[in-house]
């Protein structure tokens, strides 16, 4: 049972919907299984990120180099500016959406995503949805690191000289094996400080990063006189036929950039103050920041090839141009930071949780920022991000299609079955009303598991640029691939929604065993 009072009720049920709910003590139990510190909710005294919290924390996570390289992935598919500052702006506009709805729960119940997901995959069950967010996460964590790591050796290298000389070490230089570790070890510090911590470093890391991101800007506008001819380069693609079929699966891969983000953002928005802070924070942090850093991008790589008569897509190659010392230290100091600022609170703070609720006796969040560091070292993230290709419809195409998925069951059990209302004590407990079969929700596990095949089951590569097949691994769901995060969504919000209708079929609850 959660603490309650007469005002707790009011008539109003738009009122009740959006009230704060506080725990009241020993309602959650003591079981190690699914109870500890880090997975307990937020005391409402405690949960005091603003709007402005939450803006500056997704200005901070988007001006970050995967967000720069989005648009020249787009422009090495074919696109022209235009086309590629529009798809990213639609694909934000869109992700939004989810977002919005599933961190209503952090601002309400304090609860970070994998004990949302108690609810609808049940007490056990949860750590499907959270095993295969943290894996993505993982991931990313890996990516962004060896990113960061590669900027730290290319501006380093312009400041001291020969470190591209270096001796090698598995095909690279020892000075970028250096560059990685320090800067993986340099994240890890940080998150050891906690989510106060994250909260200090995001307030200034977000202004920082734009004003060196217009510094880049002005310098390059001096030295070409103007933007040069990119701006009036025409698509390779046109807007007809040969079009649309590029568009579809990178539209889906622009969503899938942020669709991370879309399940476990309840780990960030339970701190909120309210859902207006995390409404407006958001809104105006997301869709506006990466729609205005994708087109300064594009500004940038066209004043690049005025000045050099090459496009210079990566703002770190472009920044090492420069021989002055000053200039290298600022860039290098902008890189650190953007970095530093988008790995950290994207792809450390939700598998730290998700492992945290896998194992609550032996895994705090501290513990779980640990292992994420090591698994992404291990799943070699240079080989992710070796052509744009394999990046946007490989890996993003897939990890869209599976996370919308998962996506879909959170918003139908949140909002359509149980309309806000959940049990938050029994969030906590075996014996509460989510244990289902065992600790697991067929319906969720079914909905899972339909919704992913349809999703990522057609999912295929042109010859020589990518692990599937050319037909697709089911053939005939191939042309349901490119649109896999919005499959995957929509067929399992359907399909949990009319499970979950059925109680008869599907119980909303079950003994523990």
């Amino acid at each position: 049972m959660t603490a309650t009072t007469p005002s707790d009720r009011p008539a109003d049920p738009a009122i009740a919907a959006a009230r704060r709910v506080e725990l009241s003590p020993g309602a959650a139990g003591a079981d190690p299984r699914f109870v500890n510190d880090d997975l307990l909710p937020v005391p409402v005294a405690a949960r005091r990120w603003t709007t402005y919290n939450f803006a500056a924390l997704w200005v901070g996570m988007a001006h970050n180099i995967p967000s720069w390289l989005l648009a020249s992935g787009l422009v090495a598919l074919g696109m022209d500016w235009l086309q590629a500052v529009l798809t990213i702006a639609l694909a934000n506009v869109i992700v939004l959406v989810p977002m919005l709805l599933t961190g209503h729960a952090g601002p309400k119940y304090g609860i970070p995503f994998p004990v949302l997901a108690r609810a609808s995959f049940g007490m056990r069950g949860a750590n499907l949805p959270a095993l295969v967010r943290a894996g993505v996460a993982c991931a990313w964590f890996g990516i962004q690191t060896w990113i960061g790591g590669q900027g730290i050796f290319i501006l380093l290298g312009k400041i001291f000289g020969g470190w591209s000389e270096a001796s090698r070490v598995a095909g690279q230089p020892w000075t970028l094996w250096l560059c990685f570790v320090l800067f993986w070890a340099l994240e890890l510090a940080i998150i050891h400080r906690g989510m106060d911590a994250l909260r200090r470093f995001e307030n200034w890391a977000a202004p920082f990063v734009i004003v060196g991101a217009l510094v880049l800007l002005v310098w390059v506008a001096v030295k070409a006189g103007g933007f040069g001819p990119l701006l009036d380069q025409p698509s390779k693609l046109g807007w007809g036929a040969d079009f649309w079929p590029v568009f579809f699966p990178s539209l889906m891969g622009m969503i899938a950039f942020w669709a991370t983000l879309s399940l476990n953002i309840p780990d960030f928005t339970r701190f909120g103050a309210g859902q207006r802070a995390q409404i407006w924070g958001q809104t105006l942090g997301l869709p506006t920041t990466m729609t205005l850093f994708a087109l300064l991008s594009v500004l940038v790589t066209s004043g690049s090839q005025a000045v050099y008569g090459a496009a210079v897509w990566d703002p770190v190659a472009l920044a090492a141009k420069t021989d002055n010392v000053f200039g290298l230290l600022f860039a290098l100091v902008t890189v650190l930071v953007a970095t530093l600022s988008v790995n950290i609170a994207a792809n450390v703070v939700s598998p730290a949780y998700d492992l945290a609720n896998l194992a609550p006796r032996f895994v705090d969040f501290r513990k779980g920022a640990l292992i994420t560091g090591v698994v992404g070292v291990l799943i070699m993230p240079w080989k992710l991000t070796s052509t744009p290709e394999l990046y946007i419809f490989t890996w993003l195409g897939l990890v869209g299609g599976l996370l919308g998925t998962v996506a879909g069951i959170l918003i139908a059990d949140y909002w359509v079955v149980r309309r806000t209302r959940l049990d938050l004590g029994g969030l906590y407990r075996a014996d509460g009303p989510y244990w289902y079969r065992g600790g697991w929700n067929p319906a969720a596990v079914l909905a899972f598991a339909v919704g992913g095949v349809l999703a990522v089951g057609g999912s295929h590569s042109a010859p020589g640029a990518g692990p599937f097949p050319e037909d697709g691994l089911i053939p005939f769901l191939k042309p349901l691939a490119d649109y896999g995060w919005a499959v995957g969504l929509t067929a399992a919000l359907l399909l949990y929604t009319a499970l979950m209708k059925g109680r008869g079929v599907i119980p909303l609850a079950g003994r523990p065993r």
